[in-house]
């Protein structure tokens, strides 16, 4: 694009688009006004050539066909006072001819405007009109330029006994083509007239809408936008008022899972049809509205926000949240065991107090049975975990959540009929589906009458098959659905993290493994969330 400018520059042309469009508006509708009228003026000049032609032959017929010339040219001779010449002079007259000129068969004028040239040949070769052939011409003779027209003289018994020339003064066909000429330019001139006011009326949108900047200009915001765009690393997205896409930066790709040129790919296309249907392609369409809206696509957590373009699209930018959730559950987890340990170390000065006060007051026996009986519940609850949980994984977490949930007054049990051993395919993701679960259970029954959460882990074949019970408030059954889309909670969100993708998680790994996570209700009242994972064991 560098070349027109320099080229416009050189020529000293306004830098303004605005300016240069018109320019060359007005350049396109002069040269089109200009190339109109010759295009015109072309064939109206050989048009009214061909009419003189034609007058001129059509006199000649008409002055041939009269009987009294061919006589006269039989009877008398070449006079400025015979018949002939009074026949061609009044035949003149009456048309409006230049010239009517009969001849004999030798070519000698017997007729003539001017009566001197009476009884010379003539200038022009008449040997067609004498062979009896009609001929229309444009040609110079003593008389000047003119349109002829000559036809063969015949007697009364069809001999030819010479010619009739006619002319046209070609000076008439002249003046009729000048004087066309100024309606003609009068058309011309409105036309380009017209032209010129529709331009200024386009240049002026135009320079509404390029807000009156140089080609320069253009040209640098188009590059900066491709630069900015898939050099940042968030993800952007713009729609065109009818929801289709109109550009995905590489960003926005990598997060959303597309292809790598999903930047020419999904130009044009619908949303869904990119994205499918869910709560991404809702948000990112305006469905769902608000700030930092939090949506997974595939294994990402994703901050989405929207703002609305004047034309009725919009913009939609996209952040990656994953790594920060994943480090907010994990603070989760460490301010948990923190505050685990926090009550197992006073817990134990307790414990230690007391062995010292058995010892000191000579006790031995019951000193013996309070620290036997102390570490056997330890021992017994993470026999009883690895007893059913063979997964090493999973049977640490719920060691660590028994003594969370311990600490908080909530019981934590397995149930008896769990049973997995150790043959999971994906025992990560696992640890996140229950570890999700149970941090939900223990917040539900933290503030219940009877508090209780109850785990169960067992095998079927090849599928895996998890449920979560416990003794809160429940789930009403118009929610149960509702609770596994990402943002909804009913909990306070924290500082560090939002709140609401929980269970959103849980769903979409379960999915992703060819499973599904659903919510009922518990036997005894409260919540009871169920997993099943096909194809989870080898």
């Amino acid at each position: 694009m560098r070349f027109p400018l320099l080229s416009a520059r050189r020529l000293g042309l306004p830098r303004r688009a605005v300016s240069q469009i018109l320019l060359t508006q007005l350049a396109i509708a002069a040269g089109v006004a200009v190339l109109a009228t010759g295009l015109f003026l072309a064939p109206l000049s050989a048009q009214l050539d061909d009419q003189a032609m034609r007058r001129a032959l059509a006199i000649a017929q008409s002055a041939a066909a009269d009987p009294a010339l061919a006589a006269g040219v039989l009877s008398s001779g070449a006079s400025a006072d015979s018949p002939v010449q009074s026949s061609a002079e009044r035949i003149r007259r009456a048309t409006g001819a230049e010239y009517v000129v009969v001849l004999d068969l030798d070519g000698i004028r017997r007729s003539h405007p001017s009566a001197d040239r009476i009884g010379l040949p003539v200038s022009t070769d008449p040997s067609d009109a004498l062979a009896g052939r009609e001929v229309m011409e444009i040609d110079e003779g003593t008389l000047g330029r003119s349109a002829r027209g000559k036809v063969p003289l015949l007697a009364a018994d069809g001999e030819i006994v010479g010619a009739v020339s006619v002319g046209i003064a070609y000076d008439s066909v002249r003046d009729r083509l000048l004087g066309a000429i100024p309606g003609l330019l009068a058309y011309a001139g409105g036309a380009l007239a017209a032209g010129a006011l529709a331009a200024c009326l386009l240049s002026r949108r135009i320079q509404r809408q390029t807000r009156d900047l140089a080609f320069s200009d253009i040209a640098g915001l188009l590059a900066e936008r491709e630069a900015m765009l898939h050099s940042i690393r968030e993800g952007v997205i713009a729609l065109a008022p009818d929801g289709r896409v109109r550009l995905v930066n590489d960003e926005a790709a990598r997060l959303l899972g597309l292809a790598p040129d999903a930047a020419d790919s999904c130009a044009g296309r619908p949303l869904e049809d990119v994205l499918g249907t869910g709560r991404t392609a809702d948000v990112l369409s305006g469905r769902v509205t608000g700030r930092d809206l939090l949506t997974v696509q595939g294994s990402r957590v994703l901050v989405a926000n929207r703002m609305p373009t004047e034309d009725g699209g919009a913009v939609a930018t996209l952040r990656d949240r994953t790594e920060l959730e994943h480090l907010g559950r994990e603070l989760d987890s460490t301010r948990g065991l923190i505050d685990a340990l926090r009550a197992q170390d006073h817990e134990h000065a307790n414990r230690l107090h007391t062995l010292l006060g058995l010892l000191e007051l000579g006790l031995h026996e019951e000193a013996v049975e309070f620290v036997t009986e102390v570490a056997g519940v330890h021992r017994t609850t993470a026999e009883q975990v690895t007893e059913k949980v063979h997964d090493p994984l999973l049977a640490a977490l719920l060691v660590g959540k028994a003594t969370v949930a311990a600490e908080r007054g909530v019981p934590l049990r397995l149930a008896g009929t769990s049973l997995l051993p150790d043959r999971l395919v994906d025992p990560g993701g696992l640890v996140t589906i229950l570890g999700n679960l149970v941090d939900n259970a223990l917040d539900a029954a933290a503030g219940s009458a009877a508090p209780l959460v109850e785990v169960e882990l067992r095998a079927e074949g090849r599928t895996a098959v998890l449920r979560v019970r416990d003794s809160g408030p429940g789930v009403p059954a118009a929610r149960r659905e509702e609770i596994f889309t990402e943002g909804w909670s009913t909990k306070q969100p924290k500082a560090h993290r939002e709140r609401g993708l929980g269970l959103a998680l849980v769903r979409r790994l379960a999915e992703r493994q060819g499973g599904s996570a659903r919510a009922g209700e518990a036997a005894d009242g409260g919540a009871e969330f169920s997993v099943v994972l096909p194809e989870a064991l080898r």
